[in-house]
């Protein structure tokens, strides 16, 4: 059996599995003041009458990492970054406290000015006087040359023991994009901690021993243990979920709109000809450009709990919640009031509804009815507009998919395909605003955790090759290895494979679930003098991502 656990913003969804059979569907509130006490009762609700060693893994997806960045609940992080020749310092600098040191690694991995100790030991005082206890310590081309970093953190692990590499973030080359990615890790890292500490609490309350795994951005998984070394790979793990689910839960070789419509945001994801977008570089998030790679998603503040407010004689809906329904006790009115007076939905109490939206009907002279229906058709449009906007975007560069770069390719969706909370509600009106077909499956209230509870483990290497200085490198595996001068790709194709499935497997995955593949290769001679004087060889493999298997929900159940 299988657990699925997806910990949105406004609800803790969970599923339990059996051989693709869904045995029992929970969906509670979610407490953030309390997250141990919301994920123990969830866990026991689902769990009753359900025999506890018979689960064989937890897979869950969380919102924890993607809230403390954008609402800035992160940890204060000292930057120790060796940059270089290149860009101004100014440019770089991220986080509460940057210390910029001399040396130089150059591009083919070559140290050509080594570290100052006096510079990182006054980089040492400068942290411990702010009391800051994270710090990422980034250096130019690490990736090809992780020696000063390594050299860096000895010295500061004498005093500060939660470090992040930038040679361990990635294996892509970007510097500045590396320098936020590993910024943002140490950023997150305490507070993922402290939920990691929670999820094992309440697994160990309720005698569950199975291995728990954390959905990452690109919707594959990770084990806990390896994602709490490397929290900022859980980012946007809730919309990985949510693409997962939708994908468990349809069946489509076309062009397709992808909607998750939750309490809080609106989640937009596109297929191309059935397969889902990618990011081909890495996330944004905030004001940060990172390295962590991610299927394409969009959220909009946007959701069935969105407070509403009369601005200019105009609803406004969004993008703050500010709490419950009123009809279930909160404080403003919300679309889900709207549905609730319709008729739509048959929770909270009726009158309450009514009350709030006759105080936004009052100000716009319409009925109560015409205000319900105002709002959810204003909801439709939001969408609509945003999605066209996005495919606006999309289609004017080079379309990327999670399997491949799809040349002159132009975006038509033919379907929307959505789930969460409202769907059932607000499809008629998303079909009516898009003129075409609109789906929700059986399972759209907890489509996440289906999504979670089906994902397998991924991952990435990059793997550079360097003949004329005899040096393979992984950095994301701390591998650096002797080849010789007939070294070729042929055999640099062999190693990454032979790399990534060691790294899955250590990350728990099942050999016979394995999908490795090369999703990218090249070769350059390198030439000094007129001379060739060697290759410079670069692999890029992945564990595919996907599905144990897919599911059949029932359209419009």
């Amino acid at each position: 059996m299988i657990i699925g656990l997806d910990m949105g913003g406004t609800h803790i969804d969970a599923v339990i599995m059996q051989d693709g059979r869904i045995i029992n569907v929970v969906k509670n509130p979610t407490n953030y003041d309390d997250l141990f006490r919301s994920i123990w009762t969830t866990l026991k609700e689902l769990l009753e009458g359900i025999d506890k060693s018979a689960i064989k893994k937890l897979n869950l997806s969380t919102t924890i990492s993607t809230n403390a960045i954008v609402e800035n609940r992160t940890a204060n992080v000292g930057m120790i970054i060796q940059s270089g020749p290149g860009l101004p310092n100014e440019h770089l600098a991220v986080g509460n406290k940057n210390a910029f040191i001399n040396g130089y690694t150059d591009h083919r991995g070559q140290i050509v000015r080594n570290i100052n100790t006096n510079e990182i030991n006054d980089a040492i005082a400068l942290f411990r006087n702010e009391k800051i206890e994270d710090v990422a310590i980034v250096t130019k081309f690490s990736t090809r040359n992780p020696t000063s970093e390594l050299e860096i953190a000895k010295l500061v692990s004498k005093h500060i023991h939660q470090i992040t590499l930038g040679h361990k973030a990635s294996g892509k080359l970007n510097f500045p994009r590396r320098v936020n990615t590993s910024y943002l890790n140490a950023a997150v890292y305490d507070t993922f901690s402290s939920f990691s500490d929670n999820i094992k609490l309440a697994l160990e309350k309720e005698g569950i021993k199975a291995p728990i795994s954390i959905l990452k951005a690109d919707g594959g998984i990770m084990s806990i243990d390896s994602a709490k070394e490397m929290p900022v790979e859980t980012i946007l793990s809730g919309p990985a979920a949510s693409l997962m689910g939708i994908y468990a839960l349809f069946d489509t070789t076309q062009d397709a709109v992808l909607l998750d419509i939750g309490g809080t945001t609106t989640d937009i994801f596109f297929l191309a000809d059935g397969i889902p977008l990618f990011e081909p570089v890495g996330i944004k998030i905030d004001k940060y450009k990172t390295l962590v790679r991610s299927t394409y998603s969009v959220s909009i503040g946007l959701g069935g709990d969105s407070c509403i407010t009369v601005e200019d004689n105009k609803l406004k809906i969004g993008p703050r919640r500010q709490g419950k329904p009123y009809a279930l006790g909160g404080p403003v009115a919300t679309p889900t009031d709207a549905m609730i007076v319709l008729g739509k939905l048959d929770i909270g109490d009726k009158t309450l509804a009514n009350e709030a939206l006759s105080q936004l009907a009052k100000g716009l002279e319409l009925s109560i009815d015409d205000v319900a229906d105002i709002i959810l058709d204003t909801m439709a449009s939001m969408i609509k507009e945003k999605v066209e906007e996005l495919l606006t975007e999309i289609n004017s560069k080079p379309v990327y998919t999670v399997k491949e770069l799809l040349h002159g390719k132009k975006l038509v969706p033919q379907s929307i395909n959505m789930i969460g909370g409202p769907a059932k509600v607000l499809a008629p009106r998303l079909e009516k605003e898009f003129n075409i077909t609109c789906n929700y499956p059986q399972y759209y209230k907890v489509a996440n955790a289906i999504g979670a509870a089906l994902a397998k483990i991924t991952t990435e290497i990059n793997l550079i090759a360097n003949t004329s200085r005899g040096t393979l490198s992984v950095p994301e595996l701390g591998v650096y290895e002797k080849i010789n001068r007939n070294y070729n790709i042929s055999s640099a194709r062999k190693r990454a494979l032979e790399l990534l499935t060691e790294r899955a497997i250590a990350m728990g995955a099942e050999q016979a679930d394995l999908v490795t593949e090369i999703i990218e290769e090249s070769v350059f001679n390198m030439v000094d003098g007129f001379m060739t004087k060697g290759q410079n060889i670069r692999i890029k493999a992945q564990v595919k991502p996907g599905l144990i298997h897919k599911l059949k929900g029932g359209n419009n159940a």
